[in-house]
């Protein structure tokens, strides 16, 4: 039993590690959005879209990996509308912006609407009472970004 434990713990520990590196690039991202760095955002933003899809291909549950798939999505979907941000700016930030902005922000809506999808659709292999604690928060995150996203499309007088 305590052999089972040795093997056991590292693990989990590792599972947390990774679950904690992944919070801490979506709130570096966060940061560097907030000092008006958005190259820097893209850039953690798509370092957690890749832990997260890390994270998915490693759950055994079907609920944790929906739940990480979705967030991959999102993650991928902000990284594109932070680019978007970085590549206006650069760009002298004139209207109506770039097709190289608006691009990116047709980018950004196709992963919004895979992780929207997600959640839409869930895997029918999930039992009706699986919960992860994952899934309200990046459900709102999902919800939040899509009016972000819509306002910016709207702001850069891209198509829709």
């Amino acid at each position: 039993m305590a052999l089972l434990a040795c093997f056991a713990l590292p693990c989990q520990a590792q599972v947390m590690g990774e679950e904690a590196e992944l919070d801490r690039l979506r709130t570096k991202a966060e940061e560097a959005m907030g000092n008006e760095d958005a190259e820097g955002a893209a850039m953690s933003m798509g370092r957690a879209a890749l832990m997260a899809a890390q994270l998915a291909k490693r759950q055994t549950d079907p609920a944790s990996k929906q739940v990480f798939k979705a967030a991959e999505h999102l993650y991928r979907s902000q990284e594109h509308g932070y680019r978007a941000i970085a590549l206006f700016r650069r760009a002298g930030g004139e209207l109506p912006a770039s097709a190289g902005v608006c691009g990116s922000l047709q980018l950004a809506q196709l992963e919004l609407n895979h992780a929207q999808t997600s959640f839409e659709e869930p895997d029918h292999t999930v039992p009706k009472d699986a919960t992860h604690p994952r899934v309200k928060p990046v459900q709102q995150s999902t919800e939040d970004w899509a009016i972000v996203l819509s306002s910016m499309r709207t702001e850069f007088h891209c198509p829709a």
